[in-house]
């Protein structure tokens, strides 16, 4: 299908699993009458519960399939919708992943995509529960597509999307969980914003590929009665030349756009950024720093 409709939905999540699954499910029902494909936010079933190292939240991670997969899947074959979804996944004991699951029309499950890069950040404590993907950049195959799937920290990094890319991605996907630390001043919260999306809208362009980014919203305390983070929203779906389609507020959300694949061949005849690539050059990426006069 080269034209469908993309939305995303931004939702502020409570302590209360099943109420944020209920909620998530109305909204879904509700964006199904206008698109193809929903795109969920980062670890949504649940409060962004990394802001601490706590084992006991490790309780909240599930097998893939499981309960929340099985909702889920009937929730995609009842509205006839492709959904990528966002779990915390127990693979085995003491094995532990941040997981995007996606969904075909027909309620199969297409693929699942592990968060690659873990951060360890003040209040983002994913190390401690997530160990890092093992499947790679490989784009998953949908009736709609291939969806070039990733996960919030990914979403920083060029490399990612230039492997997805590579692997034949018709669009960038980014489940996400990101906001302020309250207690930053109104300029530093503008410039961390900014940044994000402007690397985003740079994946698209350099990529000549769509870029959907779906973000959560509202303050969340942390457990252990710090700050917390208050989520920033401003969830985005862009074309293959970086250019907004359209863009949330702070606020509960569903944004929808129509994504045209057929502009991406158009845009990389125009803008060959693949054709000119010298890989011949580019051995020294892979190394962890350019040691002075190396």
């Amino acid at each position: 299908m080269n034209r469908f409709n993309v939305s995303l939905i931004q939702q502020k999540c409570t302590s209360d699993r099943q109420e944020n699954i209920a909620e998530t499910t109305r909204l879904i029902k509700e964006a199904a009458a206008d698109c193809q494909l929903v795109v969920l936010q980062e670890l949504h079933c649940t409060p962004y519960f990394c802001q601490v190292e706590d084992p006991e939240y490790f309780n909240l991670a599930e097998s893939i399939p499981g309960p929340t997969t099985d909702h889920f899947a009937s929730v995609a074959r009842d509205n006839n919708v492709v959904i990528v979804a966002s779990l915390f996944e127990k693979r085995a004991a003491g094995l532990y992943h941040n997981t995007a699951v996606v969904f075909d029309k027909d309620g199969s499950i297409a693929g699942t995509y592990r968060k690659m890069h873990i951060p360890d950040d003040p209040g983002y404590s994913e190390k401690f529960y997530f160990t890092p993907g093992d499947n790679g950049f490989q784009p998953i195959q949908t009736s709609l597509g291939k969806l070039g799937v990733m996960i919030c920290w990914d979403q920083w990094y060029p490399e990612a999307a230039r492997l997805m890319a590579m692997a034949g991605a018709d669009i960038l996907i980014y489940p996400t969980a990101i906001g302020y630390d309250p207690g930053d001043d109104p300029d530093e919260k503008q410039r961390q914003l900014d940044a994000w999306i402007t690397v985003q809208r740079g994946h698209a362009i350099a990529n000549s590929l769509p870029v959907v980014c779906a973000n959560r919203i509202g303050l969340e305390p942390s457990p252990d009665k710090n700050s917390g983070i208050e989520f920033w929203g401003n969830s985005f779906i862009t074309g293959c030349q970086g250019e907004f389609l359209a863009r949330a507020g702070d606020e509960m959300s569903i944004i929808t756009a129509e994504i045209d694949l057929t502009r991406n061949e158009k845009v990389r005849r125009i803008w060959p950024f693949l054709r000119d690539r010298r890989i011949d050059a580019y051995d020294e990426i892979c190394k962890r720093w350019r040691e002075e006069n190396n």
